[in-house]
């Protein structure tokens, strides 16, 4: 959406920049009532970090079971809150949004478990440790049973992805990065249709394809042919 990014409160005129708070509470009284002034840009991202605290704790505690519900509910409030277009400055898919859609389905797949096994406990808990700070697991480090959870995670991070960069291009994507956008969206779709069982390695793939036509879009000249090279090696599986 276009959003004008300083806010001014009515009530004791202080300003500020929507962008960095995403309120319109004015953080020197707490009044409502502000108004948008300066030029409009396109944003759909959130002012949000992903808390974990509550999920931690339970974790330390060794209640695994008890750390997945709040894990659950503080990376779908992030991930609703997130965006990929800041002040009309097109922003990457980060580790951090990757890691929480990823914990998000393991921890609900692993609360509907009637046991969780040494691996998966591993891993849950690798993602808790590091999704904050973007740290997480490698393609490699994925177990058997939780491919279809990394899979389907990263499929919805690249089509949310598509979605705010046709928004940033005003629906209009130049060539050749729309082309690349509908193999994108091809291959989304294949990922969805499998129930996200693929190698981890191609839903790798998948991502870096994304961030490699963000790329070009934001003037990296090598974007669009690493976006082909990705999508390549995907349509050869």
């Amino acid at each position: 959406m276009d959003v004008r990014g300083e806010r001014e409160c009515k009530a004791c005129g202080t300003r500020w920049s929507y962008f960095e708070t995403g309120s319109v509470e004015c953080p020197e009284c707490g009044s409502l009532r502000s108004v948008g002034v300066g030029e409009r840009s396109k944003h759909t991202d959130g002012d949000a970090t992903l808390d974990l605290s509550a999920a931690q704790r339970a974790a330390a505690d060794g209640d695994l079971r008890g750390a997945l519900d709040p894990a659950v509910d503080a990376c779908r409030e992030y991930c609703q809150s997130r965006g990929f277009v800041a002040a009309g400055d097109l922003l990457d898919i980060d580790d951090t949004y990757l890691a929480a859609q990823e914990l998000k389905r393991a921890a609900v797949l692993l609360g509907d478990a009637l046991r969780v096994d040494e691996a998966e406990e591993r891993y849950v808990l690798a993602l808790l440790r590091g999704a904050p700070d973007g740290d997480r697991p490698a393609p490699g480090d994925v177990p058997a049973s939780l491919r279809a959870v990394r899979g389907l995670a990263y499929a919805a991070a690249v089509d949310a992805y598509r979605s705010d960069v046709r928004a940033y291009c005003d629906g209009d994507v130049p060539s050749p990065e729309g082309g690349l956008l509908e193999r994108l969206r091809e291959h989304g779709k294949r990922v969805r249709a499998l129930d996200g069982e693929v190698d981890p390695a191609n839903a790798e793939r998948l991502v870096e394809a994304a961030r490699a036509v963000g790329d070009a879009l934001r003037g990296d000249d090598s974007g669009v042919e690493r976006a082909r090279t990705h999508l390549d090696a995907l349509d050869r599986v």
